[in-house]
């Protein structure tokens, strides 16, 4: 952040931790383009430019809504992943999946468990903030007990995502019960 001076021609306050009539080569002892190797790996670029990345604060709507499609990408490839297995082709086959029979209510019951979470990547960005911790806290709990019941004698790769799953779903009830409380006299 620099501000020019029209009538002298002289710059201040060039970079946060240099004082004005300091450049920023007197302040860290180096020259435009060098760095020292500990600034470069403070940057980490690596490039010696001296420029740190943006941290780019992300806000709770935005990152609540990133962990439920999170979950539902492991959802979905867990559930994929099933059709490699030579024993679950054959269920489907034969008409079962995990021991329910699959018709018209089983698929209506599929389809609603998927509808929530799917939703909740929307419903996040647009619901009141009350209403959104309690939805993400509620949902979150209780898809996390569906899963870790289903997970109960599956393979591996099933149970790994059930657990990357129930992780996810603990950040969601965690940020949601955490929710940044806004300050009352703020305009």
């Amino acid at each position: 952040m620099s501000t020019s001076s029209t009538s002298t021609g002289t710059t201040t306050g060039m970079t946060a931790g240099t004082t004005a009539g300091t450049t920023p080569e007197k302040a860290t002892g180096t020259t435009p383009g060098s760095t020292t190797p500990a600034a470069s790996f403070r940057t980490g670029d690596g490039t010696g430019a001296g420029r740190r990345l943006d941290p780019a604060p992300v806000g709770i709507r935005t990152r609540l809504a990133g962990l439920w499609t999170a979950t539902l990408f492991v959802f979905a490839y867990v559930d994929i992943f099933s059709f490699y297995r030579a024993d679950f082709r054959a269920a489907v086959e034969a008409g079962t999946v995990s021991g329910f029979t699959v018709g018209q209510g089983f698929l209506l019951g599929t389809t609603a468990y998927i509808l929530l979470p799917s939703l909740m990547v929307y419903l996040v960005l647009v619901l009141p903030p009350r209403v959104n911790r309690v939805a993400n806290i509620a949902l979150a709990v209780v898809y996390a007990a569906t899963i870790v019941v289903a997970a109960y004698g599956e393979w591996q790769y099933f149970v790994v995502g059930s657990i990357v799953e129930v992780i996810l779903l603990a950040v969601i009830a965690r940020s949601a019960w955490t929710w940044p409380k806004q300050d009352d006299h703020a305009a």
